[in-house]
């Protein structure tokens, strides 16, 4: 039996770095990904859709589960935009969000959003324990990946 844990996030930080590098970092999937910890495979299905295999997440010996998931990505380069939104049928995971650039006096504002749902493969009567640390992970991830990116603008 499994049980879905939805997630969240929203993130906004400022960068010496001009909005088109900013931008063309974002927009180029393959380049932005590598800056994700624990990202197993990321594989090219075609038409700017990607598959994201991550690591398998474990706590202490025990293996809890591996994500998996697609996205399909678009850019608008005149509004600064980067969206992804899920493909249905791929993995256990839905993922949507996106990237906003804004110009400021210094350089960029960059704001993140992500929201989403796993499905957790475990006993129902585990999600009380299960879902806090899945979505703890998936928050450290993301704040990891932030923090790389925003390690790669401040060299741009």
């Amino acid at each position: 039996m499994s049980f879905p844990v939805a997630f969240s996030l929203q993130w906004e930080f400022t960068t010496s770095s001009a909005p088109d590098q900013v931008f063309a970092l974002l927009a180029d999937v393959p380049r932005s990904a590598s800056h994700f910890p624990k990202v197993g495979q990321l594989v090219d299905l075609g038409g700017n859709t990607y598959r994201w295999e991550m690591e398998k997440i474990g706590i202490g010996g025990y293996t809890l589960q591996q994500t998996i998931y697609a996205c399909r990505y678009s850019a608008d380069a005149a509004a600064l935009q980067v969206g992804w939104t899920p493909v249905a049928g791929v993995g256990n995971g839905i993922v949507e969000g996106g990237w906003q650039v804004t110009p400021n006096a210094g350089g960029s504002t960059v704001t993140f959003t992500t929201k989403g749902e796993l499905s957790v493969d475990f006993p129902s009567f585990l999600q009380f324990i299960i879902a806090p640390l899945v979505q703890l992970e998936f928050t450290g991830l993301i704040e990891s990946y932030i923090k790389n990116l925003q390690e790669s603008f401040s060299k741009l």
